[in-house]
């Protein structure tokens, strides 16, 4: 009985040349593919991968549970990695990792694998996922194993092998896209010190000719979940594709970063996401009026540690499940409507309300209606510094 294997199938040429790789070794192959959002046409991967000898190939329409139980738990942290990136691959990985497992168990497979390399961040999330999810499941990497050193080997490999693969010049670029974003890197990209070519974009292109008088929106929040645009309501998938394309015509949501990979290599990377800054912008603001204090300060203290297991595929561990129960309790008023000016380059709020506002005027107002009772303030001083009162008095004794 032969061993089966659900590969991990984009269709491109490393996946494509894994299937005939894993035949030769006694594999029979299931592809398992994953709509997140890329808005690709899968018709020609799907025959390319049967050609190459795939036994199965299996495609799933992920983007609703993508929007519902990833892409919303991490706008509710307020989470961006090293505060620039919204981690839009990082949240995808999981769910396919969790997908993968599930197809291997649907076609008894005793194996998964995946067509990453041995320097990136997706092995890592993918595998940590896999080996959380089911131990059980071998997990194979043929980029990391393999014989073939470039990709002139794996076209002649493909060719040998009767696999169509458009050999024709293409981006310079590497891409990966998503519903919540979309990450570039390589070719010129790879000098930290030139600037990012007009053509490297995809969404935001030719944004510099945005009107520079931009646009007013407004977003509708219920229980830190976004839930109407301009009065509307909206899905989630409708409402981030509008924000999107909105944000893409002024250039909102484009990061240039040097990030830290979680396996210590520093990467130049280039990041359009427009929903994602928009929506970032207008639920941190929202909370800004529906939560105390002291819960926006540790809740602003966990976004950074959130964002890096999300980054660093810590996804599934029993810790990023506590901290969502947390974030989870904080949301339950953060309810109410965020105006946003949409300029080029930026969202910026302009106003916000919530019929569970903090905010009270007659406190924070300097007119006559004012009812703060000034004279609290020199006990509040007094207490506040009165350890500090004698660690000052000590210094000048000893002076």
């Amino acid at each position: 009985m032969k061993k089966k294997v659900v590969l991990a199938y984009s269709g491109g040429l490393d996946t494509s040349v894994c299937i005939p790789w894993f035949m030769d070794r006694g594999y029979e192959v299931v592809c398992f593919m994953a709509d997140v959002g890329q808005g690709q046409d899968v018709r020609p991967a799907v025959a390319r991968g049967k050609i190459a000898g795939a036994k199965k190939i299996v495609v799933r329409d992920l983007k609703d549970e993508f929007v519902t139980d990833y892409i919303w738990p991490s706008l509710k942290a307020n989470a961006w990695y090293e505060g620039r990136y919204c981690l839009a691959t990082s949240l995808s990985r999981p769910l396919i990792a969790k997908e993968l497992v599930k197809v291997a168990h649907e076609e008894g497979a005793t194996a998964v694998a995946h067509g990453c390399t041995g320097k990136g961040n997706d092995q890592v999330r993918i595998e940590m996922s896999v080996q959380i999810l089911d131990p059980a499941l071998e997990i194979i990497a043929p980029l990391r194993i393999w014989e073939m050193k470039s990709r002139d080997e794996e076209i002649q490999y493909a060719k040998k092998r009767g696999i169509p693969i458009d050999v024709s010049k293409k981006s310079p670029y590497s891409t990966d896209k998503n519903l919540w974003g979309v990450s570039i890197e390589s070719g010129i990209l790879e000098d930290p010190w030139q600037a990012p070519p007009a053509d490297c974009y995809i969404w935001t292109k030719g944004s510099e000719k945005a009107n520079p008088k931009g646009e007013s929106i407004t977003i509708d929040f219920t229980n830190g979940i976004p839930t109407g645009l301009n009065g509307r309501k909206m899905e989630g998938q409708a409402l981030i594709a509008a924000l999107n394309a909105k944000g893409a015509i002024y250039g909102i949501g484009r990061t240039d970063m040097v990030e830290n990979r979680f396996v210590g290599i520093k990467s130049r990377e280039i990041y359009e996401a427009p929903a994602a800054a928009i929506l970032l912008a207008a639920h941190r603001d929202l909370e800004s009026i529906t939560l105390d204090r002291l819960t926006t300060q540790f809740k602003d203290e966990i976004a950074g540690r959130y964002a890096r297991m999300i980054y660093e595929g810590f996804w599934f561990v029993d810790l990023k499940q506590s901290l969502d129960a947390f974030i989870n309790e904080t949301q339950k008023r953060v309810t109410g409507t965020v105006r946003v000016e949409l300029r080029k380059g930026a969202a910026v709020v302009t106003g916000r309300k919530s019929p569970f506002s903090l905010y009270e005027e007659k406190l924070a107002t300097y007119t006559a209606k004012d009812s703060f009772d000034h004279k609290l303030a020199k006990g509040f001083i007094d207490i506040t510094a009165l350890p500090f009162k004698g660690q000052g008095q000590a210094l000048g004794r000893k002076k």
